[in-house]
Parts: structure tokens; C-alpha cells; sequence
């Protein structure tokens, strides 16, 4: 039984008013590294390689956490979990403002990698205490306040680690998500639990945080590996163990962790399919186009620093704000399939486009806009479908592991694009050869195209 008759009453606007503002904050502390990894690598001496390695420490907790939160929450209540998940993200945002060095700073950013959890959090509580109606339009607005939040960090980044420190751009989006969760806390109702008697999977949780682990490990030294076949093929034949464990415990768990005959619906899979593939795109020009920028003006280059590059990153940032309500709207008007065709198509020719002209700011900027705008409206799309195709006791672990693909597709795109930079790197150091932004703007645009494929596979039985 449902409780969306009593819900409009029970969640006021104030209690998503206080989910919104957790959405920016959380998504401000997410994006502060991507406009100053140029100058985190300076000032910690990092190669093009280990600077994607941080920009990926906090997506492998994402990937481990997202998961385990949403079923968790839809077991015992999103409220109660969300506020757990938020006080190690705290904790990481502080630990991360205070690192000396890397390994400190990898430690809080593997701690804020929590906050990924907080939106299938969210889409749990909007669609258990408002209508349906409604309950899309909340979801597609706080999917939409979380990249305004990554707005909001881009723009104050740089400022901060320029004008006071690097540890400032870490400490002002933490203190104001404690700010928020205590918004949350105050302003949100409870939510009982909805499958109180249900045992948590421990081996499936075991096996599932195994095979992320794995994965994430693979895609974090895909550089390395790559010199080191005996030691890739290991840990992929690893990594085909653990999935083969993990199926096999889930189809036979009373109170499976994952649900799979949930995942392996139409409507649901191919949103997974259709996730990665767009956010490897987006993450090959999150993590490109900022490293062009920096290149020496005296090259190909326009020698931005971080306080420039986060003005120039500011117009993708506002269009990828808007398009959460937008890709919500648009999807509920001309139907799944074509907003996400439009924007695949819109992406793939971007990216595409980039690979030959990059030679003016303008390009770039242009470039990041459209890229961002298509990525938002599509994966919100993707959202938005997949909770609404589910019973809403499973929108937590669907949504879960739809977030978990796109970190998975964010971590791949930045290890593929910090090699094909490292690979373009002279021996004795310095930029790497233009010829490694075009590789990577190339092969992004093949592959963002290739997935038209899993659109046409996908509509298929799934209404639109």
C-alpha cells in the first residue's frame, strides 16, 4: 500500500527545500577538483595519471556506497540512512581540507565519495510522500540542483585555492552541507522502514562491493595494466568470478541486496547501458578540455589558470544546471527515445567536432556547453524513467545502480583520457602532443555514437 494520498500534507516545501539544498552542496563539494586539478598537480607533483586518479577517488566510493545506500533505504527509510551518509561525507570534506599531501587528500576524497548516495536517498523519499505527478518533477529538480551545485563549485574553486588556499575550497562546501543535513533533519519527516523484517544480504553485499572494487581498481590503473598483461587478465578473470558469485547469490537470496529481476527489465537495463556510454563522453571532456586550457599559451595552448578555467567551465555548469528540470520535461512531452537520441546525437557531434576545432577558448567553451547540456537532459531522462518504472519499494536500488553507472562511465572516461595523455607526454616531461586531445575527442565521439544502438535496443517493449 501506497502513501501518496497523505504525502502533499506530510512533505512541505520546506522538506524539499531542504533535499534541494543538500543537493547543491553535496554537488559543489563533488566538482571543486576538476577546475584545479591543473593546480593540484603542481603544487603535489603529480603526473597527467595520477591527477585522473584523483579525480576519480571519490567515483570509486560513489560506486561502492550508491548501491548499498538506495536498498538500504528502501529497507529501513531514507531519512534515517541519508543522515549516516552525511555525516562521513562531513567527514571526508574535512579530512580533504586538511591533507598535507596526496595520500591524505585521497583518503578525503574517497570519504566525500559517500555523497553519491544521497540521491537515490532523495528520489526515496519524494516518491513515498508526493504523488506521482509531482514526485517526477522533484526528482528531475533535485537531479537538476546537484549539477547546479557543480555549477556553484566550478565558479568558487579556483577563487578560493587562489586567493586563500587549496584547503578553503574543501572547507566552505562542508560546513555548508552539515548546514544543509541539518535542514534535512529538522524539516523532514520519518519514514518507517518499508521491509523491516528483511535480513540484510551480507554475501551479496560482500560479492557486489568485490566486483566494484575490481572494476574500479582495473579502470583507476588501466595505464599501468596495460604494460602488465599477466596481471590484467588476472584481475579481469577476477572480476568474471565475482559477477558470476554475485548473480548466483542474488537469484537464490530471500532479501537479495539487488533485485535482478528489477535490473534486468527493458526500461531498466537500458538505462544502464545508455548512462555509461554518455557520462564516459562527458567525463573525456570534463577532464580534457580544463588540461587544454592550462597548456602553455607558447604551444597550442591558452595558459588558463584555475580561476580562468572556472569561468570558462562556467557556461557548461549553467546549461548542465538547467537541464535536469529540462530533461525531466522534455521527456514527459516527446518521450524517452527521443530525447535521448537528440541528445546522444547532439553529444557525439560535439565531441567530434572538438577533435578539429580547438584552437580558439571559444571552441572549447562552446564545446563544454552543448556537452553538458545533452549529458544532463539525457541521464536525467534515464532517471527520471527508471524510477517511475519500478515499484516504489525498488526505487532506491535502481536508481542506485543507475548512479553507479555513471560513475563507472565517469571513472572509465577519466582513466582513458589521462592515458591517452600520458601516452602523448614526452619522456623528459612537459605538455603532452595536441595529438592526444584529438585522440581522446575522437574516440569519445565513436563511442557516445555507437550507443544509438542500445537506444533502438531499449524502446523496444518500453512504451516510448
Amino acid at each position: 500500500m501506497t502513501t501518496t494520498l497523505a504525502s502533499p500534507v506530510r512533505l512541505g516545501r520546506g522538506a524539499v527545500g531542504a533535499l534541494g539544498m543538500l543537493a547543491v552542496t553535496t554537488g559543489a563539494l563533488e566538482s571543486v577538483v576538476t577546475p584545479t586539478l591543473p593546480l593540484l598537480q603542481r603544487e603535489l607533483s603529480l603526473s597527467p595519471a595520477q591527477g585522473a586518479v584523483l579525480s576519480v577517488a571519490m567515483l570509486i566510493t560513489g560506486a561502492l556506497v550508491t548501491p548499498v545506500a538506495g536498498s538500504l533505504g528502501d529497507r529501513y527509510g531514507g531519512k534515517r540512512v541519508l543522515l549516516r551518509l552525511m555525516a562521513v561525507v562531513s567527514a571526508g570534506g574535512l579530512v580533504s581540507s586538511l591533507a598535507p599531501n596526496l595520500p591524505v587528500l585521497l583518503l578525503g576524497q574517497v570519504l566525500q565519495g559517500a555523497m553519491v548516495g544521497a540521491m537515490p536517498l532523495s528520489f526515496i523519499l519524494v516518491r513515498k510522500y508526493l504523488p506521482a505527478g509531482e514526485s517526477q518533477v522533484a526528482i528531475g529538480t533535485v537531479s537538476g540542483l546537484f549539477v547546479g551545485g557543480g555549477m556553484l563549485g566550478t565558479l568558487i574553486a579556483g577563487p578560493l585555492a587562489e586567493g586563500l588556499s587549496r584547503h578553503w575550497m574543501f572547507v566552505i562546501p562542508t560546513l555548508a552541507i552539515v548546514g544543509a543535513t541539518l535542514c534535512v533533519h529538522g524539516l523532514m519527516p520519518d519514514d518507517p522502514p518499508a521491509r523491516s523484517d528483511a535480513g540484510i544480504d551480507r554475501p551479496g553485499l560482500a560479492l557486489l562491493s568485490g566486483v566494484l572494487l575490481t572494476l574500479m581498481l582495473v579502470l583507476s590503473k588501466a595505464a599501468e595494466l596495460a604494460a602488465r598483461p599477466l596481471l590484467l587478465g588476472a584481475l579481469v578473470a577476477l572480476l568474471a568470478l565475482l559477477v558470476a558469485g554475485w548473480i548466483r547469490v542474488e537469484r537464490r537470496s530471500p532479501s537479495p541486496m539487488v533485485d535482478l529481476r528489477v535490473a534486468a527489465k527493458p526500461a531498466v537495463w537500458g538505462s544502464y547501458v545508455l548512462t555509461f556510454a554518455v557520462c564516459a563522453g562527458t567525463s573525456v571532456s570534463m577532464y580534457l578540455i580544463p588540461q587544454l586550457l592550462a597548456v602553455s599559451a607558447d604551444g597550442y595552448g591558452f595558459g588558463a589558470g584555475p580561476t580562468d578555467i572556472g569561468r570558462y567551465l562556467l557556461p557548461g555548469a549553467v546549461l548542465a544546471a538547467v537541464s535536469g528540470p529540462l530533461g525531466g520535461a522534455a521527456a514527459r512531452r516527446f518521450g524517452a527515445r527521443a530525447v535521448v537520441t537528440t541528445a546522444i546525437v547532439t553529444m557525439a557531434a560535439t565531441l567530434a567536432a572538438l577533435a578539429f576545432l580547438h584552437g580558439e577558448i571559444w571552441h572549447l567553451v562552446t564545446g563544454k556547453a552543448l556537452i553538458a547540456l545533452a549529458s544532463g537532459v539525457c541521464v536525467t531522462a534515464m532517471v527520471v524513467r527508471t524510477a517511475t518504472s519500478v515499484d516504489q519499494g525498488d526505487t532506491g536500488t535502481a536508481t542506485g545502480l543507475v548512479l553507479v553507472t555513471r560513475v563507472i562511465g565517469f571513472a572509465a572516461g577519466a582513466q582513458i583520457s589521462g592515458a591517452f595523455l600520458t601516452a602523448g607526454s614526452r619522456p623528459g616531461g612537459g605538455a603532452p602532443a595536441e595529438s592526444a586531445f584529438v585522440t581522446g575527442f575522437a574516440v569519445a565521439g565513436v563511442c557516445t555514437a555507437l550507443s544509438l544502438l542500445a537506444v533502438r535496443t531499449i524502446s523496444k517493449g518500453a512504451g516510448k
